[in-house]
């Protein structure tokens, strides 16, 4: 049997393109380089959603609290070895009114959460990891999705990975933190171009050798 990693996230593991709205292809998205990475002994399964929010009903659009979906996900894809969530950029969006150690204090209640369902359904070896996505780059205020995100966004998405770290360790839960080793694109300033999926995917691929 294949070893399953569900990969849990918001756009960057849809594998949005700014540059014309559309989805990356196989073969460039973080998700489909790591499947080829990790050989025919892995099944990577994509469970990526524009807008996903941690632990957050968006006011504006239904169906994006990670929180409320991850239960029904991942038994859906049980068993499996591994759970990587990788969210919090959208988290830092300004009508929902968290500060960095809110945004950390959500990922970590999701990833628990994971754990919880992992040690449950698939035995004490299944694993979870965190991702903290690369900061939002601060002149995204002045792109397209400026008007949508609001203020602020790129100094919290700056500082939540501290804390998370902190809360992770808390709990057990792997971590592993892009800041400063991957970019973000200089469209919107807030999601990875080909390059950024190229550069993260050998950080995760290290991990998970780590990992399992």
């Amino acid at each position: 049997m294949v070893k399953r990693i569900v990969c849990f996230g918001d756009s960057n593991t849809w594998g949005y393109n700014a540059i014309d709205d559309s989805r990356f292809p196989e073969g460039v998205r973080w998700t489909s380089l790591l499947a080829n990475l990790l050989g025919d002994e892995f099944q990577v399964v994509e469970e990526g959603l524009s807008g996903r929010t941690s632990v957050i009903d968006d006011p504006l659009f239904e169906g994006l609290n990670g929180l409320n979906y991850i239960h029904p996900c991942l038994m859906s894809h049980v068993p499996f070895e591994l759970v990587i969530i990788m969210l919090g950029t959208n988290d830092t969006k300004e009508r929902f009114n968290l500060t960095a150690y809110n945004i950390a204090q959500g990922i970590t209640r999701l990833a628990v959460k994971a754990k919880m369902i992992a040690t449950n359904s698939c035995g004490p070896n299944s694993k979870v990891l965190v991702i903290a996505p690369p900061p939002i780059g601060k002149e995204y205020i002045h792109s397209e999705v400026g008007k949508s995100m609001g203020r602020g966004c790129d100094r919290k998405s700056e500082e939540f990975p501290e804390y998370l770290n902190d809360l992770l360790q808390e709990q057990a839960i792997h971590f592993l933190n892009t800041r400063g080793l991957v970019p973000m694109n200089t469209i919107d300033y807030m999601h990875l171009d080909e390059t950024g999926h190229r550069m993260l995917v050998e950080l995760v691929y290290r991990k998970i050798k780590e990992i399992l």
